[in-house]
């Protein structure tokens, strides 16, 4: 099976990741997308929505989508969990022949300081999600795809625009966030 990996603190889920998964669908070579919510993201010091929320948000999101598998490993670790873990679990619970393993241009700059990061870049194949307001160079040399949305979880946290949260949960984001 060919995978690609996408995982993050979706705090909240925005229309960004729904069109990351989308755009990897149409033009990755794989047969399923892991998304992959964290419990606490590795350089974080905390969350705004419990993880079982976002897991809760996630798998509405996706629910239509039998490519899509939220993977809940990281949520039930309840621990800050480093991306090269959650590959060795997913290789040892699939047959995998092939990882592709999203990231965004944010996350990109600061590979090198992820754990066991020579390990992890033998294991899979990094493909960054470019965005509107990061720089985006030094990416000839590595697969991307064009979101090209200007959005962050961290600056909608900050003032929630219901703009950028997918039809089908915003219902959901609009009751947790107690906004107009």
């Amino acid at each position: 099976m060919r995978i690609a990996v996408f995982g993050g603190s979706f705090d909240p889920p925005h229309i960004a990741h729904e069109k990351i998964v989308s755009i990897a669908l149409e033009e990755l070579d794989i047969d399923k997308i892991f998304i992959v919510p964290t419990y606490l993201n590795p350089f974080k010091d905390d969350f705004h929505l419990k993880p079982e929320k976002r897991f809760s948000l996630l798998s509405k999101l996706f629910i239509n989508n039998k490519r899509v598998i939220i993977c809940d490993y990281e949520i039930n670790q309840k621990r800050k969990v480093p991306s090269f873990e959650t590959i060795q679990f997913l290789k040892n619970h699939y047959e995998i022949s092939k990882i592709y393993f999203i990231i965004g241009t944010d996350n990109y700059k600061s590979l090198n300081k992820w754990y066991k990061y020579d390990e992890l870049k033998k294991e899979v194949e990094f493909v960054v999600a470019k965005r509107i307001g990061f720089l985006n160079e030094n990416l000839d040399k590595i697969k991307t795809l064009n979101v090209e949305i200007d959005i962050s979880s961290t600056n909608l946290r900050n003032s929630i625009n219901l703009d950028f949260i997918p039809k089908k949960i915003k219902d959901d984001v609009k009751s947790l966030y107690k906004t107009k």
